[in-house]
């Protein structure tokens, strides 16, 4: 990164509202859920969020999820799905592979891997909770450069929850 650039921003985002499995079995959002992403969606787009690339896990509702914030962030075909992102797949690969990340990026994924991959960049333990992750919220997460051969410094930006869209952030 060159002095001067903007940091490296992750904006990390639980899917929403889910179907029962014994509605369908794949579990597709909800139309409450799809509703709130709509909202977060929204409200993301008027605080200026502009990934280069939404990646998620490949499960339907992640993926859901993902084309419509795409949709709201006026991202088009920047959707993609990604393995590792699975809920109980091991966050350590993707901690590494962003290190070779330099621009911002969305990953849309499931509990518990979004908790443990958030501790982990920002304490360096997965197993210590420290961000809830409501579904449909998104947290930001920011890299400062590292000092030649460290590793990113990560610190928690902010957090949008359904409830802050609905209430908090005034429509444009």
């Amino acid at each position: 990164m060159q002095e001067g650039d903007a940091p490296m921003q992750l904006y990390l985002a639980r899917h929403g509202e889910p179907t029962s499995e014994a509605e369908d079995p794949q579990r597709p959002l909800s139309a409450r859920g799809r509703a709130e992403v709509r909202r977060v969606g929204a409200a993301a787009a008027r605080l200026g969020l502009r990934p280069t690339e939404i990646r998620h896990s490949g499960k339907r509702r992640a993926a859901q999820t993902a084309e419509i914030f795409a949709e709201a962030l006026g991202l088009g075909d920047a959707v993609v799905a990604a393995s590792g992102l699975a809920p109980n797949d091991d966050v350590w690969p993707v901690a590494a592979a962003l290190a070779a990340i330099s621009q911002s990026v969305m990953l849309v994924g499931h509990l518990p891997f979004l908790s443990r991959l958030t501790s982990l960049l920002l304490v360096g333990d997965p197993e210590r909770p420290l961000v809830q992750f409501p579904m449909g919220g998104i947290v930001c997460l920011e890299a400062e450069p590292p000092v030649t051969g460290a590793s990113a410094i990560w610190n928690l930006v902010w957090a949008l929850t359904p409830a802050m869209a609905s209430s908090a952030i005034p429509e444009a």
